[in-house]
């Protein structure tokens, strides 16, 4: 970043609207929170886990060999993700005889949709003077 970037992304003047700010900040989610929404994200920032999310939330429920075949990776790499995902709380797992079928969690449909699906068009920012 140079130095007109950094510019860029600060104010020249040094401003605080206090009943605004304090009114945000005591609605801010605590740390714990937000440790488990940036995991649940991160188990997503990854493309094959990504692709993994993507086919579960198009298919409903597929055992590892049919992911696998899917998305074009080997089982044990589709079993690996898989478990990553089950552990940020995005997967879940059950047993059918000697298959094991996944789905995504309802957190896990959501933020699989949330970050495949298109951005909504952002209105223009609010400038203060």
């Amino acid at each position: 970043m140079n130095v007109s970037e950094e510019q860029d992304d600060s104010c020249d003047l040094l401003c605080l609207d206090l009943p605004v700010a304090e009114a945000i900040r005591s609605r801010m989610p605590p740390l714990p929170g937000l440790e488990t929404a940036a995991a649940a994200a991160k188990a997503l920032a990854d493309p094959t886990r990504l692709k993994v999310a993507a086919a579960l939330a198009e298919a409903g429920e597929l055992c590892v060999c049919d992911l696998a075949w899917v998305i074009g990776q080997a089982q044990n790499l589709v079993s690996h993700h898989l478990r990553q995902l089950r552990q940020a709380g995005l997967a879940a797992s059950r047993r059918q005889g000697r298959l094991v079928m996944y789905t995504l969690t309802d957190r896990g449909r959501a933020l699989t949709h949330a970050v495949l699906d298109p951005a909504p068009t952002a209105s223009p920012a609010t400038n203060r003077t």
